[in-house]
């Protein structure tokens, strides 16, 4: 565009069509915090349903895969919907006798805390702090709140089980209409094609996330219950399975896991034992979850490592602890609706990707 000089025009690319560019940034961030809070405000209904969307489009392949073998669709169906009932309903069994378990010893750690404080005040003597100062802190702490803080956690981890009807019956219903999502892809792809590809490309990726979490996640909880066996932690079935949980949440899952059982071994134990039990729990689970994960994490989804963070922290904010577990899904779902499925915003996937991905695309150019 030029000017009646002849000189071009330099306000032209600073506008879109005739709105200025300046306001069009700032309505889309009015546009984007509004959704935001209004998926927040809805955060309870949300965080279930993707849930079990997210389940269904992980087992998809099993029934599809029956199907190429000539078992009826009805049959695979049901075979699909039978899987995922007994998964949850063992989930939520586990949980619920671990927590109730937990739950009757609870008073006596209580008692045990209480011996540790003065302990530790003992200790603390030798090094020159006064009784009066001590007795100032002490007076301070609210043993009962670290105990507290075992059951608090578990029911954050476990808040799935509160809508565990209205999972199992989302389950039920979209195990049926994933029979027929192949001919619906179908249909959208017959006018926008690049939105059909988006969105296969989101099933794709939250499959091989979902493979590559539950692989590492089963290793872990698996050498977590080993060792809290031999050291003899309690109920380390329901530690395993929370270390299992939170190798979903990325990048910080395994510091969740880390606290329940430590704080269960310094009052079962005492200090060495709960030494014992971290340094075991740093070596194994930071080792795999932060150091060896991320990699076939970020080569399977190819979301870089602060973009997962910062999804991280933004769907804990906005659907709460189902956030957490489902912050790469979501993410990977928003990315194919606003950036992937629209060829205009196909330069914002490269503030997005991982530098591998990055890396291979422009090789292959």
């Amino acid at each position: 565009m030029v000017d009646r000089s002849g000189a071009p025009d330099e306000s032209a690319g600073e506008r879109v069509g005739s709105v200025p560019r300046g306001l069009v940034v700032l309505l889309g961030t009015a546009s984007a915090v509004v959704v935001a809070a209004g998926v927040r405000s809805a955060a309870w209904l949300i965080a279930p349903t993707f849930l079990a969307l997210v389940i269904v489009i992980a087992v998809h392949p099993v029934p599809a895969w029956l199907s190429r073998r000539g078992c009826p669709r009805w049959l695979a169906t049901l075979v699909l919907v039978v899987l995922l009932y007994a998964v949850l309903i063992t989930f939520a069994a586990v949980v619920v006798v671990s927590v109730a378990r937990l739950a009757a010893i609870l008073p006596e750690y209580a008692q045990r805390a209480e011996a540790l404080g003065v302990e530790l005040s003992r200790v603390l003597a030798t090094f020159g702090i006064g009784p009066d100062q001590l007795r100032a802190v002490a007076s301070r702490i609210n043993y009962g709140r670290l105990v507290g803080f075992l059951g608090t956690l578990l029911s954050d981890v476990a808040s799935v089980g509160t809508n565990l009807v209205f999972v199992l019956a989302l389950l039920l219903f979209l195990g049926i209409e994933a029979s027929g999502a192949g001919r619906r892809l179908g249909v959208v792809a017959a006018s926008h094609p690049r939105m059909a590809g988006a969105l296969g490309e989101f099933a794709r990726g939250t499959r091989s996330y979902l493979a590559v979490s539950t692989v590492f996640g089963l290793i872990v909880a698996a050498l977590d219950t080993v060792a809290l066996i031999v050291l003899g932690v309690p109920l380390p079935l329901l530690w395993g399975l929370l270390a299992f949980v939170t190798n979903y949440i990325p990048n910080v899952g395994f510091i969740v896991g880390l606290l329940p059982p430590v704080v269960l071994a310094l009052l079962e134990g005492g200090w060495r034992l709960a030494v014992v039990v971290a340094v075991i729990y740093l070596v194994l689970n930071f080792v795999v979850q932060s150091l060896i994960q991320p990699r076939f994490v970020g080569h399977a989804v190819g979301l870089s490592v602060t973009v997962t963070l910062l999804s991280l922290v933004f769907w804990t904010w906005a659907v709460g602890p189902l956030g957490a577990v489902l912050a790469v899904p979501l993410t990977l779902l928003a990315k194919a609706l606003l950036v992937d499925g629209d060829p205009r915003a196909a330069w914002a996937d490269a503030f997005l990707v991982s530098d591998r991905v990055s890396a291979e695309r422009a090789r292959g150019r």
